[in-house]
């Protein structure tokens, strides 16, 4: 039987802090994207500019990526993303010495070792949510924080526009590292269950260098076609990425509210957060949590999304087309939880470090081609921003109808398909999931 929201965030006090720290964190980074933004576009002005600096935010992980997910895998997952959060309060504070259009390579600089922190953050968080809930909590779990995602998206775009255009863009910076210090202590305070020991094998170069880790990964996710296709969901929604860049542009040239960039900014990404918020929600509460439905849903969320954004890009209304943009949201945030849901499921404890952060590092790959493509699209080729919209909806159609056509190969894969070698002291799949649920009602000691 499935959990409520509510449910969870009272009984589960790991996960609530855990989640307390996700409102905080990602509220400071909303208020730090939107001042980031209005910094390039007062500096610079150029729609290259902003699409450079998405390329900066997602590149780290493509990096870096492979080592994050051998890290989640063989160390303290607690200590990782406690690490991270300081890191990143203490990198976001230089930003404050950015004044003048030739210090841009700054900006740069420090967006990449931002992101390349919160590359190990985010594989960390993901992989370690299955070992503090139930295995019946996952869906509402998941669809909890991207809501809080949404909603933090909302709150922080809308406050960080505000803030921005108030009281300038080193208010937002100094939130951002703040709330960073505060996620930190709250994952602090969260035990961890303690996890099965890995198999001690002989130190090699190749071992100490995250090879070996990163090879065997590979062979795991090769051998189960489900996996793998559950891992190409969010780097294929990565391909429209570019809209990340389209939505600034809307709002400092099509739909500005007021003489401000970062407020018609704001509004277009309150929208997006809405949209984010509603879908899973809405998703859940229709299909149920049955694998089979989450699978086919995930395949109609890429058409959605891409119906409405070719509409966005057309509308010339600003209410209608907050509600197109709202609506595409929907479809993307919907793939995306019912997709983490079914790898949370389906992968093991000693490989879910590594196959969350080779997703993101897909995701990141192709959302950094995607916004650079943009960017050059606008200023080299001087396509309208309309059409360009118009085109990347027309993309997150592909993704969509290629999943209904591959789903007869990629589902094969049964419950009893070959399984990768244990390593020693790992729990069988019913084990597993019996400590998932001892773990949702009892505090173990830290790993």
């Amino acid at each position: 039987m499935s959990v409520g929201y509510l449910e969870l965030l009272r009984e589960n006090r790991g996960f609530r802090q855990l989640w307390l720290g996700q409102v905080v964190s990602q509220l400071g980074d909303w208020f730090d994207t939107i001042a980031v933004m209005t910094l390039v576009l007062n500096l610079t002005g150029s729609g290259r500019d902003v699409g450079l600096i998405m390329v900066a935010r997602f590149l780290p992980s493509v990096v870096v990526g492979p080592l994050s997910g051998v890290v989640a895998d063989r160390f303290n997952r607690r200590t990782i993303m406690i690490v991270s959060d300081v890191l990143r309060a203490v990198v976001v504070l230089g930003f404050l010495f950015v004044r003048r259009p030739d210090q841009i390579w700054l900006i740069y600089t420090l967006t990449v070792l931002q992101l390349t922190f919160s590359t190990f953050f985010e594989p960390a968080k993901s992989a370690a949510i299955p070992s503090i809930v139930a295995e019946r909590e996952l869906v509402s779990a998941n669809a909890i924080a991207s809501v809080t995602w949404s909603a933090m998206l909302t709150l922080g775009a809308v406050a960080g526009g505000l803030v921005t255009g108030w009281f300038g863009t080193d208010a937002a910076f100094v939130v951002d590292s703040a709330t960073y210090l505060v996620s930190a202590a709250l994952v602090w305070s969260v035990r961890f269950p303690r996890r099965p020991p890995r198999e001690k094998t002989p130190l090699t170069l190749a071992k100490a260098l995250g090879i070996t880790d990163t090879l065997e990964g590979i062979r795991y996710v090769r051998t189960r076609p489900r996996v793998l296709a559950l891992m190409a969901v969010k780097p294929a929604w990565g391909l429209g990425g570019g809209i990340l860049v389209l939505l600034a542009v809307f709002g400092e040239k099509i739909f500005p509210v007021g003489r401000n960039a970062a407020t018609g900014i704001g509004v277009l990404y309150a929208a997006r957060g809405i949209g984010t918020a509603i879908g899973p929600v809405f998703a859940r509460r229709l299909v149920g949590e049955s694998r089979t439905r989450m699978q086919t849903v995930i395949g109609l969320s890429f058409l959605v999304g891409g119906i409405f954004y070719a509409a966005f890009g057309g509308a010339t209304n600003y209410a209608l087309a907050l509600v197109m943009l709202l609506v595409a949201h929907m479809g993307g945030s919907i793939l995306w939880v019912f997709s983490t849901v079914l790898l949370q499921q389906g992968v093991e404890d000693n490989f879910r470090g590594r196959v969350f952060a080779a997703e993101l590092a897909l995701l990141t790959l192709t959302m950094a081609a995607s916004n650079y493509a943009v960017g050059e699209l606008l200023d080299r080729f001087n396509y309208s921003p309309r059409v360009v919209t118009v085109g990347i909806g027309v993309l997150f159609l592909l993704p969509g109808l290629l999943w209904f056509a591959t789903a007869r190969w990629w589902n094969r894969e049964r419950s009893g398909s070959p399984r990768a070698p244990a390593h020693a002291g790992e729990p069988s799949a019913a084990s597993d999931a019996a400590l998932r649920d001892a773990a949702a009602k009892i505090h173990l000691s830290s790993d």
